[in-house]
């Protein structure tokens, strides 16, 4: 795939930190554990990136259609495999060194200063933005259990989207007290277990289902411009489902490394066995989701299907399931990030009751935040193109261009430079039509449906 990058690092030697810096680092989420094992990267990598961007593909697929949206959806999946291929190779390229953090590694290409102002905000973005956007999507399906199972004619009322986000928030508050990746290990091995089987679930009921009466695959818009934007945020809602490199070297950061058996030798297995997840995830529900529903199909391919009403039942309870583990994914290193800059910067005392008090700030603050605003689709496609294309497309093509200096026009510079043009594009398209689905969507918005 391109220029090899060497890997020599031993967790056991060359070793400069003092008494104080080792104890901080056995404290911090990121680097207090590197005991884990290739299967952990697979489900690892499955939970944060298999989420709510699964179920909302069979509605990109609306808005750019069969032709464009096979093409985006297929290149998609080349370009992120092969830049997370980048990331995993480069996060010990230096001998006695591992990155373990997005920032480290952009530090190291970039700069100290510019390092940190490159990835940090898009990293921040992204993953706050996840943990916000799964708020609402673990919200939506409980509320969409709860109208399943209790009917207004069995005499049961009609409840806020606002509560049922309190009520996902609630089991937050307890697991985001776990110290580290491992130690949510087993939340993240059910998590990718459910994604798995609500994506199976998505497909195979549409297949039941059969193609709708009437069902078109012209675009929905009524206009050109409403075309454009749709087509713009069904960019962005594409993104917004390949988004594991974000926390990819956090979790490579756990497994243990030699010169004889580096990390990227079991990290790069596990990320194999979790495309190919996301790939019998991804093109089955999006592709068969687009073909039974049309442009009829909602921004939530699980809300266009009601019956039979225990399986959709079932499917929603897997996807609250699923959101859980890809909030603690996405949160761990933004709890790294706090808890760093308050013991080292700050220099706060390394306690239980420091991270009792900021991690559930950060969850109130997640909750709050998708309470106001609860609109599934257009956050999506917003995010998706204006931070995911960045740190997932082109940023590790740029890195890997500064570091290596592959010789122009070989297949490695031709290579990174396709995904950063395809990437930018993203960036600059995709949040156009997010940021218009986003004002639609908000003055359609009733919190009670």
């Amino acid at each position: 795939m391109g220029t090899q990058a060497p890997s020599n690092y031993d967790d056991s030697k060359i070793d400069t930190r003092t008494e104080e810096e080792k104890a901080i680092d056995a404290w911090l989420p990121i680097t207090s554990s590197r005991n884990a094992k290739w299967w952990y990267s697979a489900f690892h990598n499955v939970t944060a990136m298999v989420g709510a961007g699964v179920l909302s593909l069979p509605y990109a697929m609306s808005e750019l259609g069969w032709g464009p949206g096979v093409t985006v959806m297929v290149v998609s999946w080349i370009i992120t495999l092969y830049t997370l291929w980048q990331m995993v190779e480069m996060h010990e390229m230096v001998p006695g060194k591992r990155f373990d953090r997005y920032h480290e590694l952009g530090q190291h290409a970039f700069g100290e200063k510019l390092g940190l102002w490159i990835v940090v905000p898009q990293q921040l973005i992204v993953e706050v933005g996840v943990d916000i956007v799964y708020m609402v999507t673990g919200g939506k399906s409980l509320q969409k259990v709860h109208q399943l199972v209790c009917k207004p004619e069995d005499g049961c009322a009609n409840i806020k989207l606002s509560y049922f986000i309190m009520i996902f928030a609630s089991v937050h508050f307890v697991l985001s007290h776990l110290p580290n990746f491992n130690s949510i290990s087993g939340v993240s091995l059910a998590a990718a277990v459910m994604s798995l089987s609500y994506s199976t679930i998505a497909w195979g009921a549409s297949v039941k289902k059969g193609v709708q009466p009437n069902v078109d695959y012209g675009y929905k818009a009524h206009s050109t411009a409403g075309t454009v934007f749709d087509f713009l945020s069904g960019l962005g809602e594409v993104a917004f489902a390949y988004a594991g490199h974000n926390v990819v070297l956090e979790i490579q950061a756990t497994i243990p490394s030699t010169p004889d058996k580096p990390s990227k030798v079991p990290m790069w297995r596990g990320v194999v066995v979790a495309y190919i997840v996301v790939a019998l995830c991804y093109f089955p529900v999006a592709f068969i989701g687009y073909w039974m529903f049309g442009n009829a199909v909602e921004d939530n391919i699980l809300v266009s299907l009601n019956k039979p009403t225990w399986l959709i039942v079932m499917a929603n309870m897997f996807v609250v399931v699923h959101v859980i583990g890809s909030y603690q994914i996405y949160a761990m290193p933004v709890f790294d990030m706090i808890e760093t800059v308050l013991v080292k910067k700050l220099r706060f005392k390394p306690t239980w009751y420091l991270r009792f008090v900021t991690r559930n700030i950060y969850v109130a603050f997640t909750m709050f935040v998708g309470i106001t605003f609860p609109f599934f689709g257009g956050l999506l496609g917003f995010f998706g193109g204006f931070a995911f294309a960045p740190t997932t497309y082109f940023l590790p093509c740029i890195m890997w261009l500064a570091i290596y200096k592959p010789r122009r026009w070989s297949l490695s510079w031709i290579a990174n430079w396709v995904c950063i043009i395809f990437g930018v594009l993203l960036m600059v398209l995709a949040p156009i039509g997010g940021l218009r689905s986003i004002i639609v969507q908000a003055k359609n918005y009733k919190f009670y449906n």
